[in-house]
């Protein structure tokens, strides 16, 4: 960590560098965070089913028979790059439907990339517990303590693991790993999780790729959790929500749980343009959208 001279000596040299961004760091410090639209309530599962809560952005707080997973947890108020005093980085637009001390026991969190605004250490940190396990991407474990959660499995592409009753296997995703530009040696995955009667997918962070295709089988999977936001102009690295809506067809996705939008001002599309056109692109299957705005609940039961 940088003592208080670094932070002064940075602070003055990335204010001569671009004025313009400690100026935006200043009014959007003054911005109020809106509180999310709804309040999910996961005392009231129950130990069968599938059931699912968007918390914003990629965070999706699962539970399938009995057991609870939480993706890409990212529920702290800013990501970026912690300078000690303050971290510079995105503010969110919204607040976490949930907070870590609203979150039943989580047995399993699953990171699909180093990223910021999916791989938030602060929030990771407030959910050590050894009996919670982490699966995470290739060459990303030196990021976490890792003595603190009950196990820490990196998965490259095709990898596999068990954690309890449910077995997770890595996919390749079109994207990048880096956290900090030269760290390039990191990994980034899409996941299936196969629980018993249950198949879910998470896409992670993606463009448009055809290694979706693959994953299709005669058993379709019950819920693909998607990206659908930060495209214009980031298409090489961000698919659209038609790309994401074929991608999970081509995988055998029955319904469709779409995040990676309303939380953080990642890119230029309109704040409510990625979920109207994942609606678009259901055309006569608007039932199978699962959620469209953070907070609200899915169930779903065999």
């Amino acid at each position: 960590m940088l003592g208080g001279a670094g932070l002064v000596g940075m602070g003055a040299w990335a204010y001569r560098a671009a004025p313009r961004l400690w100026t935006h760091v200043s009014e959007d410090r003054q911005r109020v965070v809106l509180a999310a639209p709804a309040r999910p309530n996961p005392k009231s599962w129950s130990d069968r089913g599938l059931y699912a809560a968007w918390l914003g952005h990629s965070t999706v707080l699962l539970k399938i028979d009995g057991v609870t997973i939480l993706t890409d947890p990212v529920l702290s108020s800013r990501v970026g790059i912690d300078l000690g005093l303050f971290t510079l980085g995105l503010k969110r637009l919204v607040e976490p439907a949930l907070g870590v001390g609203d979150l039943p026991k989580i047995d399993l969190v699953l990171l699909s990339h180093a990223h910021f605004d999916h791989f938030d250490l602060p929030t990771l940190r407030r959910l050590e517990n050894r009996g919670t396990a982490i699966v995470t991407a290739a060459k990303t474990r030196d990021l976490l303590r890792v003595r603190r959660y009950g196990s820490v499995s990196e998965l490259g592409w095709g990898g596999r693991t068990v954690v309890g009753p449910l077995e997770i296997r890595a996919f390749p995703v079109k994207h990048w790993g880096a956290r900090m530009r030269s760290d390039t040696y990191r990994g980034y995955n899409g996941y299936t999780i196969e629980a018993g009667r249950y198949r879910v997918l998470f896409g992670g962070d993606t463009a448009m790729t055809t290694s979706f295709r693959p994953l299709k089988s005669s058993r379709p999977f019950d819920l693909a959790v998607m990206p659908i936001g930060a495209y214009n102009p980031w298409i090489h690295a961000h698919c659209t929500p038609e790309q994401a809506w074929q991608m999970a067809n081509d995988a055998g996705a029955e319904f469709f749980l779409p995040v990676h939008h309303q939380t953080f001002t990642l890119s230029r599309e309109p704040y409510l343009e990625p979920i109207e056109r994942i609606c678009e692109a259901a055309g006569r299957n608007p039932d199978r959208i699962a959620l469209h705005q953070i907070g609200q609940e899915f169930h779903f039961a065999v």
